[in-house]
């Protein structure tokens, strides 16, 4: 991710469940708040309720890399909380970056041109 960091402390997580705006779909729920820099700052959850640790781990990084090749579409200076359901566990790559996708629409923090080359 190159605009990007990741959320890593528990406290990042708190305050954008606390004071973020949230929109879900059938596979993924993001949470986001607009902080005070220029880099958007990208945290992911994975429940037990998905599945096992291997499962767990495929569907971060599957979030993650959906993120990170749709990064430059994304409007800067925001962190992002996405959970995964556990609806999400037998999708593959384009569910789960169409999911992404539709959340950041509904947020409101895709850039209009880079949607159209989507």
């Amino acid at each position: 991710m190159i605009f990007s960091e990741s959320l890593k402390k528990n406290r990042d997580f708190q305050n954008v469940y606390r004071q973020g705006k949230s929109y879900a779909n059938k596979y993924l729920i993001m949470y986001a708040l607009q902080n005070a820099g220029t880099r958007n700052r990208l945290g992911i959850s994975v429940s037990k309720k998905v599945g096992n640790s291997v499962v767990r781990h495929r569907m971060t990084r599957l979030v993650r890399e959906s993120y990170r090749l749709n990064e430059s579409a994304f409007q800067g200076g925001f962190d992002f909380v996405v959970i995964v359901r556990p609806a999400a566990k037998e999708k593959g790559y384009r569910e789960i970056e169409s999911a992404l996708m539709h959340l950041g629409k509904l947020h409101r923090v895709l850039i209009e041109e880079k949607i159209e080359e989507i």
